[in-house]
């Protein structure tokens, strides 16, 4: 075991815990002693790659060796699974949605602090260079006030998916894109601007029969005056695009392809108050890698991992509003 290692384990290993797996080859702070997976049939897929292959969560809870966990497990899970890992001693990174719920987001978090423990998110959007970048624009004042945001985050990489699933279920992920794709957005908006006061949105189903739908609308209004609209739909072509609008500039971000793709580019544009449009190319990087990278910078003390409690909460706050107000037809204000 290195000097500076974080030792940690995987809980599920389905698509994105495989894909968690691959991208942590060879890390030189990370390193995945084991992956807890109930279908024996993927065990071997497991080994293959380096890792111990546990059956159980409890039993990466408590192996002594393994420090920290990694969720990519369904979110129905979340917050039994934190709370289970932090009373564990082992600091925790959670998948998107961290919950379904603000009340269970807030006990998750909760149980972080109590326990001492870090508690990371997969928001690895926060890393991305060009929201990197517009953080900074928005943060310096440089865009003058902030009037709008819209953003897009849609694919059909799931499209394919039986209707039964977990994924598909109103009960289970309901709000249609708003577990994949929108919680993500929403997560950005909220780095950016602070918190949201009003949430309106729709949801439907145009294309696949699943009883959660296939796209949701949504429109916010902060407390800080700006507004904002975004999409998430499950069922078109590749689409990805991140827009602010201040009194004294506007910035854009539009990905070629999924934050998981490496190589995708992103078409950079930058207006200022009476200029033309600068527009230039910025080479993809591996996002989550530098969002788990981070997570284990904050479990060694390094640096203090860059979410607050009130974000990690708010935005489950905003995505059962969704839900809330996609049901109703109705306007939710959030206290």
């Amino acid at each position: 075991e290195k000097k500076g290692m974080l030792n940690i384990a995987i809980a599920g290993f389905g698509w994105w815990g495989r894909h968690i797996l691959t991208r942590l080859q060879g890390h030189d702070r990370l390193s995945v002693l084991a992956v807890a997976e109930p279908d024996q049939s993927l065990h071997a897929d497991i080994r293959a790659m380096g890792a111990e292959a546990v059956s159980g969560f409890d039993g990466v809870l408590s192996d002594p060796r393994v420090q920290a966990v990694v969720l990519t497990t369904p979110h129905m899970m979340h917050e039994e699974q934190v709370v289970a890992a932090a009373r564990a001693g082992k600091h925790v990174f959670c998948e998107k949605p961290l919950a379904m719920t603000a009340a269970s987001a807030r006990c998750a978090v909760l149980a972080c602090r109590e326990a001492g423990v870090v508690l990371g998110i997969g928001h690895e959007l926060r890393f991305d260079p060009a929201m990197r970048r517009l953080k900074a624009l928005v943060s310096a004042g440089d865009l003058g006030t902030i009037m709008h945001a819209e953003a897009a985050f849609s694919h059909n990489k799931l499209a394919g998916l039986p209707g039964d699933g977990w994924r598909t279920s109103k009960t289970m992920s309901p709000g249609a894109g708003m577990t994949g794709m929108g919680i993500h957005l929403t997560d950005l908006m909220i780095w950016l601007f602070g918190p949201v006061e009003t949430v309106q949105a729709q949801v439907r189903d145009r294309t696949l029969g699943w009883p959660t739908g296939d796209m949701v609308v949504a429109q916010l209004g902060f407390a800080a005056g700006n507004t904002a609209h975004f999409q998430a739909i499950l069922n078109t072509p590749h689409y990805m695009r991140f827009a602010v609008f201040g009194a004294d500039g506007w910035a854009e971000a539009r990905y070629s392809s999924h934050p998981d793709t490496p190589g995708g580019q992103i078409e950079w544009s930058l207006c200022r108050k009476g200029g033309a449009p600068e527009r230039e190319v910025l080479d993809w990087s591996d996002a989550v890698v530098s969002n788990l990278t981070a997570f284990a910078q904050a479990v060694t003390g390094r640096h203090d991992y860059p979410w607050s409690d009130a974000e990690l909460i708010g935005n489950i706050a905003v995505y059962e509003a969704i839900v809330q107000s996609s049901d109703s037809g109705e306007t939710v204000r959030l206290g």
